[in-house]
């Protein structure tokens, strides 16, 4: 085979790239990156910053948890694990947990935590299917995840998450719920263009209560609302019965 050279190798190493990044960008995957795409995983954590008041919905989420020294916490949907780190740092002697499928996220979830000094686990696998023990967590959290699910999906999710909880475990969740206004019903529609309208179908009707009920959990409630520039976050407490 000729081997090319000057101009010709130079068009095809730009032809080849080109290639690589829309592949990378819009392959249909068995897992959606935190923003949808690939190539935008290295921006998560600035464009959450600047755009979920995350600060204050996450604090809210922890508040709500009550996580106890000694207890072991799952954190279901971990992405770049800022929850993960977050939850070792503020309860000391938790056993901290993440888990997602995206690798990508994953090594900077790693990288933050060795950079922080947190001695958290990250684990790679998927919702639907959680490589851990039955009644192994005490308290399993997630963030802004469950609206990346299909319906299907997010059943899934949830019966695993009543799985690997033991008697009494607690899930506590804070994800896109539905709009407390017309304001935040229309700033929702950025985040619908971006991440699906069918995944996010549950997000404007609180659908995730209605899953967590089908899916055998009990004390289910949606304890508070943020209001963000792109819709309004619902904070939400479900139990495993004893």
């Amino acid at each position: 085979m000729r081997r090319l050279t000057g101009a010709a190798a130079a068009q095809q190493r730009v032809t080849t790239s080109l290639m690589e990044i829309f592949h990378e960008s819009f392959y249909v995957s068995d897992y959606i990156p935190p923003l949808r795409h690939h190539f935008l995983t290295r921006f998560y954590d600035p464009v959450v910053r600047l755009t979920t008041r995350e600060r204050v919905f996450k604090h809210a989420l922890l508040v709500q948890a009550q996580i106890k020294p000694g207890q072991e916490v799952l954190d279901l949907g971990c992405g770049t694990g800022t929850l993960t780190i977050q939850i070792a740092r503020a309860f000391p002697g938790v056993i901290a947990t993440g888990i997602d499928a995206d690798p990508e996220a994953l090594a900077i979830a790693r990288a933050k935590a060795v950079r922080e000094v947190t001695p958290v686990t990250f684990t790679r696998g998927f919702a639907q299917h959680l490589p851990f023990d039955s009644g192994r967590f005490d308290t399993v959290v997630s963030s802004l995840f469950f609206h990346h699910l299909t319906r299907t999906d997010k059943k899934s999710a949830l019966a695993e998450a009543g799985r690997v909880l033991k008697p009494a475990g607690e899930l506590h969740v804070a994800d896109w719920g539905r709009p407390a206004n017309a304001l935040m019903h229309a700033a929702f529609f950025m985040v619908r263009l971006l991440d699906g309208f069918e995944t996010t179908a549950e997000s404007v009707s609180d659908g995730l209560l209605e899953l967590m009920r089908a899916a055998g959990f009990a004390g289910i409630a949606k304890t508070a609302v943020v209001n963000t520039p792109f819709g309004s976050i619902g904070i939400y407490r479900a139990i495993k019965p004893i």
